[in-house]
């Protein structure tokens, strides 16, 4: 096993903009971007979560088909964090145990865990502010050959 800080994949080195010649990782894998499908598994808050996040991710050119799984589990940590953050607020962080003493709500704990989890993962897509500070993303331009040939009157 590897020790040590895992290693930037080159995009998000371009993006931050260390990426120096001669320290690229040969044959990196660089999948295209585009917004996976949502899992059918997800709840309901994650399902929501998704679809206000894919596409955003994806137009910043930071999100491919083979993040689905990455992607997922920050939905489904989030909507998990959603509905522990309900019950803390509907039963109170402390609650009477059976034998009648006081002890932490464990929806606060799972509310401290999910958002733990959360927090992670936002680092991994660059959605927190200082993963962000990190990140340098540039609109994608798409190349339109129709808009070419009518510019120069042929296609390029």
């Amino acid at each position: 096993m590897k020790r040590g800080r895992r290693p930037l994949p080159t995009p998000i080195k371009a993006l931050r903009g260390t990426l120096r010649p001669g320290r690229q990782t040969a044959g990196e894998p660089a999948p295209d971007v585009a917004v996976p499908t949502c899992p059918a598994e997800l709840g309901a808050a994650a399902k929501r979560e998704w679809r206000r996040i894919a596409p955003e991710l994806a137009r910043l050119g930071l999100l491919a088909r083979i993040d689905r799984a990455a992607l997922a589990l920050y939905c489904e940590s989030y909507g998990r964090w959603l509905e522990a953050v309900a019950a803390v607020e509907k039963y109170g962080v402390v609650i009477k145990s059976p034998n009648g003493f006081p002890v932490q709500s464990p929806y606060l704990a799972i509310a401290n865990k999910a958002g733990e989890q959360v927090r992670l993962l936002l680092g991994e897509f660059g959605m927190s502010p200082s993963s962000r500070t990190r990140v340098h993303a540039k609109t994608p331009v798409t190349h339109d050959p129709l808009d070419e040939f009518l510019k120069h009157g042929e296609p390029a």
